[in-house]
């Protein structure tokens, strides 16, 4: 039993009015194991800053209280060479999206919902927006005097403002696609507004959208990324989808448009780039654009490609051409010669250079990855994970390559945790190539011994198996309940070239699935794994690969965990919102009888198999997954019960396709290790 002392439920101070102000926890840890209460206690690094002078960095910390179920963000400054850390807020609620503004003499941040500024130090707050809706993100003009901000308008009237005199009706009249995403029903959707600014308050507040039923940003996933300013104050560049219902859900095609605010003219600049167009950024004199693409309408996983614009003359150029990987993130060098970017390149994410001839030169090496860039005097700053240690903020010299850690958040728990080998191994497929697979070892493991081993499923499904580190799929914490942790990188996953990537579209149940045997196979066969106390598990596709391998596994697993995965396809391409996933991922609707990809698709369904199902299995969902409605974890669950086969379901009715709330993911870790510990040990 793994002992560790809480000081405290969370360090805690309270406000005038009694709000309790969540810290950070002093944790002992006896056996030096790592636990899911202290994955929750470890504070999370996000929002990197750097100031204009490049000398200071400003950053969010949240902090979790368990007993509250609460989650806290609080501000740091530290200086670039890592001197003179700062917490500068102390407050019940969570400060959020923190900026530099009037050229780093002041900050500015979101606050329950509205714009507030600070001095550097976090004295006299004051709130300068008094918005009716939330704000959820923001960036002040280069020359302060507009503020562009994201919120949500209206777009779909609720049944009680149909019907006036059904006031408490709570019924939704749907005619179209797309009425739900995610985790959400589409009633309200973002819109970006720009206000005149004098230093004090906020006015004439322009919708640059009003009117129109479109996102920006786009949802699920964007922020304020996708927008940004010219350096002239005068143009906002933005991403949108502009398309509704049915078109909408089945297509990727977003542009990058420009908006003048005194003219309030928009400017298609990617029309006929048919795929996901997003995140423009200009360059540092204005001149330039440059934005992530991909090429191809209905794939979200294309690989994303850098362009840039010319916007005198309107040339656009392709700036990565013969890179062969994803451009997850980048910057301009305030030279404008040259971009800094982020790649995940063979299973780790690093920083690379653009430079003027076009070469891509890498500037990190090591097992980790890169998740931020930003440019700071002589060197790069970026948050820094790995699957041994969460997000902490790192500077690259340019000169060298040196990496160093300014943020040490989590250094006195860390220290305490003995952390399981970490080892790269490329494992042969079926193919005759090679795979990257990620073994992780118990701490103290003793090759003398005998260990279960798990088989991690990798979800997305193009998502590379990195150096990633979470708090619900942490395979240091499968390690330190004392497995051998299998995690390839099968045919589906980028990093490792497009056409590796793009194998398992309409190949579901196909290569991918016998890479992840190979590599379980390949393990199995170590003298310190015992072949006969196997177990798999994996979410969202992992969770289908799950399901799928236990109709098909050839009694190779005595235990499976599968969590938010697909288990039928037919249900499926009729409950999911996004149908251009499931159009370009199983090939089509599975009533085209003519078309042979969907057709194999279907048929390799896993409830085709449910007949060959002979191992116990866990079921995990959220009920407020959109993209793969917990329907289908009922009705494998249901199936396993109906064949008597030893089954476990955990449903989350407040949760969507992830685990957020803090004791929903401890409780998701303890039935986790529950399952497996008493069919593997």
């Amino acid at each position: 039993m793994t002992t560790v002392l809480l000081f405290s439920a969370c360090k805690q101070t309270t406000t005038d009015n009694d709000e309790t102000i969540i810290g950070k926890t002093p944790i002992e840890v006896k056996d030096g194991r790592l636990t899911a209460e202290i994955l929750h206690q470890l504070g999370q690094i996000s929002g990197v800053s750097v100031a204009p002078n490049g000398k200071t960095v400003l950053y969010g910390v949240s902090y979790c209280d368990i007993a509250l179920n609460k989650r806290n963000r609080e501000l740091f400054t530290v200086n670039i060479d890592g001197t003179n850390k700062k917490q500068i807020t102390q407050s019940a609620k969570s400060e959020g999206d923190a900026q530099w503004i009037e050229n780093g003499k002041k900050i500015a941040f979101i606050y329950d919902g509205q714009i507030w500024e600070m001095n550097v130090d976090g004295s006299n707050r004051t709130q300068i927006s008094q918005s009716e809706q939330a704000i959820e993100t923001f960036r002040y003009s280069p020359d302060g005097k507009n503020v562009l901000f994201i919120s949500t308008v209206q777009v779909f009237k609720p049944s009680s403002e149909v019907y006036s005199d059904l006031d408490k009706s709570s019924g939704k009249i749907i005619d179209n696609l797309m009425y739900k995403h995610w985790d959400e029903w589409v009633e309200r959707i973002p819109h970006p507004f720009v206000a005149d600014y004098d230093g004090k308050s906020l006015s004439n507040i322009t919708d640059i959208l009003e009117g129109e039923p479109y996102e920006s940003p786009m949802r699920p996933w964007g922020g304020i990324e996708q927008l940004d300013w010219s350096p002239d104050s005068k143009t906002i560049a933005y991403t949108s989808r502009k398309k509704t219902g049915k078109e909408y859900a089945e297509s990727t095609n977003s542009d990058i448009y420009l908006y003048n605010i005194e003219t309030k003219e928009h400017k298609n600049l990617t029309e006929g780039m048919m795929g996901y167009d997003m995140n423009p950024k200009f360059s540092p004199d204005g001149k330039f654009i440059a934005w992530q693409s991909m090429e191809r309408d209905g794939y979200e996983s294309d690989l994303i490609r850098l362009f840039s614009m010319n916007l005198e003359t309107g040339e656009k150029e392709y700036l990565t051409k013969d890179f062969d990987y994803n451009v997850d993130d980048f910057c301009w060098d305030k030279s404008l010669k040259q971009i800094f970017f982020v790649a995940c390149v063979k299973g780790t994410t690093q920083l690379f250079l653009l430079a003027s001839n076009y070469d891509k030169i890498r500037l990190t090496n090591g097992d980790h990855d890169y998740a931020t860039i930003a440019v700071a005097n002589g060197c790069l700053v970026g948050l820094r994970h790995s699957l041994s240690c969460p997000n902490e903020i790192f500077t690259v010299l340019l000169f060298d390559g040196t990496q160093r850690n300014i943020s040490h958040e989590n250094d006195d728990v860390l220290a305490q945790i003995t952390m399981g080998k970490v080892e790269e191994r490329w494992i042969e497929t079926t193919t005759k190539e090679q795979m990257l697979t990620w073994v992780v070892y118990p701490p103290d493991f003793d090759a003398s011994k005998k260990y279960p081993a798990i088989l991690y499923c990798q979800g997305g499904p193009q998502s590379t198996v990195s150096q990633f580190w979470s708090t619900r799929w942490n395979l240091q914490l499968m390690a330190a309940h004392g497995y051998i942790v299998v995690a390839p990188n099968r045919r589906g996953v980028p990093g490792f070239g497009q056409a590796w990537n793009e194998q398992i579209s309409g190949d579901y149940g196909g290569q991918n699935i016998k890479d992840c045997i190979s590599a379980i196979d390949a393990l199995a066969k170590e003298p310190f794994v015992d072949e006969t106390r196997l177990g798999c598990t994996g979410a969202s596709y992992g969770g289908f690969s799950v399901y799928w391998l236990a109709g098909n596994h050839n009694k190779r697993f005595k235990a499976f965990w599968a969590h938010a995965g697909i288990f039928n396809f037919d249900a499926q391409y009729l409950e999911t919102e996004e149908m251009w996933f499931v159009n370009w991922d199983l090939g089509g609707a599975f009533w085209d009888k003519s078309n042979k990809i969907a057709q194999n698709s279907y048929a390799n369904s896993p409830h085709n198999f449910i007949e060959k199902w002979d191992t116990p299995i866990a079921v995990s969902h959220g009920a407020l997954d959109f993209r793969i409605l917990a329907s289908q974890g009922m009705q494998a669950f249901n199936a396993a019960q109906l064949r008597g086969i030893p089954s476990r379901m955990l449903i989350f009715p407040n949760e969507n396709h992830w685990i957020l709330q803090p004791q929903n993911g401890i409780l998701f870790q303890r039935e986790f290790f529950r399952w497996f510990d008493e069919w593997l040990k």
